[in-house]
């Protein structure tokens, strides 16, 4: 072992090793292989080295200074310490152990495992386990929640219809997971640096010479562990997402009910009617709707082989007149999103001019020597195609081009990037640019969707530089989260998909991607019923992406209002999300400043409780909100675990529930079980919004649980162009101080000007009335008759029915403080 700056590299009879401690709690572990150690990221948004693709990331990465160290070297093992991490490189055998500053064994080698390369050329890496340890994470993966004994597959596939149990691998290639022991209840990230396709085993394999082991094998590339300590889950996702990037914020309208179906663009003539007549019904069924997501069938073209789908086309008796629909949608308040692929048929009308701009991944040598250069060929939508290669700079330049002159000159500033994952590439040594260093399609092809979002980013930033971009993409690799919203692809119609697609978007928020979903209703298979549609739909408004989308086997449209009796239910459920906005614009501030999740598994907000390691139908919105929505077809009850050490309020009862019991609702066909933890603050809009893009929040409503002391920010910006970035926004600082006086104190900052006009404050206190509010100090006058109450510009009520005190205000744009006074009041004695 030698030090060498700021690093440390270790010698051994087989690979090197380079260590180095990032920052504290991030531990790089480097196996060269390659032998080079050569550093050229598309991934990591901060490092501590110079990297080939500085330049080329440019403000998107950050340099810090490695953390100082001491080495002591013990005779058996050399200890390396620095930050809140002690190294041990253990010299025969060798290994490396890390343990925390409290002395818990974070990460093992395996002696004789730890660091292989096999007959084939993988790379792997064995690490010792715990039968205590659960793991999670793994981006978007199918099954449960927590992975111990699964094995776990990394090369993105276009998955049609995949068993929402059982489908291995789905659409995204992010390898990160967090260990959690189940004794110590500490938490460990382990992220993978590297781009190759790569499984997991989660202590599946057994072998008696060997103690539990996990293994993380790759295709190729060196082992390059980013070990992240927590100790607690949100530490783990934190770090990691300051290595990857964090989330972009949102234009608002990405929050709305994004619809879509592919029937609308597959029309034999006049699809632009047929969505803008969608989108004028939903208005008069009184259904909020923000965008509308544009299916490719936009872009079909009679070809020698039929009709086919070819990218930046556009079908002229389908959309004769895009700019005229563009526009249309644009007054109705309806962002279009138009699909976009970035494969290119063998009969593309514009394929020639494509190929003269040499934009395409290239035959490998051994297909070059039989078939001479040019476009490797593989399986594409509709039959042989050529794909471009986002690594060239020349490849970028033409398609921002391409992109601007077919869609975004159009009148949009979205985009749905789809059908990115490159799997019709049979040869993985097919060529790629790699910014002139040239690399194989099987070493990249993961990071290509990465890039063609970055791609599109920058054209709509040039085309429309005040607007905020909004970008869909299906697949990804880690750091996909800084450009795209996503959803979990094609999935099926069934209640299985219901219930288990819920733990892949957990999956995905403890992956440091908060902006994920999947459609609701089912894309492929036949037609939801009734209960089916209802039920997707009151789970799909918590989802961070809420889109309708379909494909369905039996020639019908999944539409809100498809099943007339049903359509109440639906409307209620989109109307509640609608209200929701100003918590969920929030939670979409804070996973931008922090990358921890908006829809969040119960075990990563309550680690402290061994009862929630398996849990992952029911799930945190945010800190306040427990939502367990009815996921099996005729219930009439739901029963709910509540986490120990917690107080909940039924959302719409007020019921009170102490944490650590199986709480049994009652439920119909309109239930959505929601609980309010203790402690919460949850701003809603008291005014009923019907549009994100369109309406503003005139009248707030805080929902406050005194319980505990509690934190929350509130935020808010005009949600549609960039002025935030110059600081044009305003957080509202929500401090609530419990006890026999309740007091709520409103801290603003930032120089947006609010919308609201008032504020009506809804605390929570079953059974005791205050004796007085103040607001500012200055006593509120009370107010016994509800009508009273109503018609009074401020003022308090307590509603014994509900269990609240209600204190309405006009919102006078700066700081106020509510005290609520609780004392006992002897008025017999008195």
């Amino acid at each position: 072992m030698e030090r060498a700056g700021d690093r440390i590299r270790v010698h051994t009879d087989g690979v090197e090793l380079l260590l180095i401690l990032m920052a504290d709690g991030i531990l790089r572990i480097r196996a060269g292989f390659e032998g080079d150690f050569a550093e050229e990221s598309y991934t990591l948004t901060t490092t501590a080295w110079p990297d080939r693709l500085d330049e080329f990331m440019g403000a998107e990465r950050t340099r810090v200074t490695p953390l100082p160290f001491d080495v002591d070297d013990l005779g058996d093992l050399v200890r390396v310490t620095g930050g809140n991490l002690r190294v041990d490189i253990e010299k025969e055998p060798f290994r490396i152990r890390v343990h925390d500053d409290a002395g818990t064994l974070l990460h093992s080698d395996i002696v004789g495992l730890g660091y292989l390369q096999d007959s084939n050329g993988r790379r792997i890496h064995t690490s010792e386990i715990s039968l205590d340890d659960a793991f999670y994470g793994f981006g978007e993966t199918t099954g449960p929640l927590n992975k111990a004994q699964k094995l776990i597959t990394m090369s993105p596939k276009d998955a049609l219809g995949y068993d929402p149990r059982e489908t291995d691998p789905l659409y995204k290639h992010i390898p990160f997971y967090i260990k959690m022991n189940r004794e110590t209840r500490k938490a460990v990230g382990y992220f993978y640096h590297n781009t190759y396709d790569c499984d997991f085993d989660l202590g599946r394999e057994r072998s008696n010479y060997w103690p539990p082991h996990s293994r993380y094998r790759a295709d190729g590339g060196d082992i390059d562990l980013f070990l992240i300590a927590g100790p607690g889950i949100r530490d783990v996702v934190q770090r990691y997402t300051m290595l990857t990037g964090r989330p972009p914020l949102l234009p608002k309208y990405a929050l709305g009910y994004l619809a879509s179906s592919m029937y609308y663009s597959e029309l034999d003539a006049d699809s632009d009617r047929a969505i803008t007549e969608f989108i004028d019904i939903a208005r008069a069924e009184d259904i909020p709707v923000d965008g509308f997501q544009l299916s490719s069938g936009y872009t079909t073209q009679e070809t020698e082989a039929g009709a086919k789908r070819c990218v930046f086309t556009w079908n002229e008796r389908r959309f004769p007149d895009p700019e005229g629909f563009f526009a249309g949608m644009a007054e109705r308040g309806i962002t279009v999103s138009p699909n976009v692929k970035p494969g290119v048929l063998d009969v593309h009308p514009r394929l020639e001019e494509f190929g003269s701009a040499d934009v395409f991944v290239t035959r490998s040598a051994d297909a070059a020597a039989t078939a001479g250069d040019g476009p490797a060929t593989g399986a594409w939508w509709g039959g042989p195609g050529r794909f471009v290669d986002f690594t060239k700079p020349a490849a970028r330049e033409a398609w921002q081009r391409w992109l601007t002159e077919a869609v975004l000159d159009k009148g949009t500033t979205s985009v749905w990037n789809d059908n990115c994952e490159y799997d019709g590439i049979i040869d993985t040594d097919s060529g790629v640019d790699f910014e002139g260093a040239g690399a194989t399609i099987g070493r990249l092809r993961s990071v290509m969707s990465n890039l063609m979002c970055r791609v599109t980013r920058d054209s709509i930033a040039a085309t429309a530089p005040s607007a905020r971009p909004y970008i869909v993409c299906r697949s990804g690799h880690a750091g996909i989260q800084r450009y795209a919203q996503s959803w979990a692809g094609d999935n099926s119609t069934s209640w299985e998909s219901l219930r288990h697609n819920i733990a892949t978007i957990l999956g995905m928020g403890l992956s440091g991607f908060p902006h994920h979903g999947c459609d609701i209703g089912g894309f492929h298979g036949p037609a939801p019923d009734p209960e089916l549609l209802v039920r997707w739909v009151q789970h799909g408004v918590f989802q961070p992406r809420f889109s309708i989308h379909s494909v369905n086997s039996d020639n019908t449209v999944t539409e809100p209002w498809m099943y007339r009796d049903h359509t109440p239910y639906i409307r209620d459920a989109v109307k509640l999300r609608y209200r929701l906005f100003p918590y969920l614009y929030s939670l979409t501030a804070r996973a931008a400043a922090t990358g921890w999740p908006i829809m969040e598994p119960l075990i990563s907000a309550f680690q402290h409780d061994p009862a929630l390691d398996e849990t992952s139908e029911e799930f945190m919105l945010g800190d306040a909100l427990l939502v367990a929505n009815v996921l099996t077809p005729g219930a009439s009850t739901r029963a709910v675990r509540l986490p120990e050490g917690e107080v909940f309020y039924n959302a719409w009862t007020r019921e009170r529930y102490e944490g650590g019991q199986v709480v049994e609702l009652p439920v119909d066909l309109g239930s959505i079980p929601l609980f309010l933890r203790g402690g919460g603050v949850v701003p809603v809009a008291e005014n009923q919004l019907h549009s994100l893009t369109r309406d503003e929040v005139t009248e707030l409503r805080l929902i406050c649980a005194p319980d505990r002391d509690a934190r929350f920010t509130l935020y808010e910006d005009d949600g549609l162009t960039r002025a935030h970035e110059d600081g044009v926004f305003r957080e509202t600082d929500i401090r609530m101080t419990a006890g026999e006086q309740v007091r709520l104190e409103l801290t603003r900052r930032g120089g947006y000007r609010s919308a609201v006009e008032r504020l009506l404050f809804d605390v929570i206190r079953p059974g005791q009335c205050p004796h007085w509010v103040a607001l500012d100090g200055e006593r509120l006058p009370q107010y016994l008759h509800r009508s009273h109450f109503d018609a009074a510009e401020a003022g308090w009520h307590y509603d014994i029915g509900l269990g609240s005190v209600l204190i309405k205000t006009p919102d006078p744009g700066g700081d106020l403080a509510v005290t609520i006074s609780f004392e006992p009041i002897d008025m017999i004695g008195m």
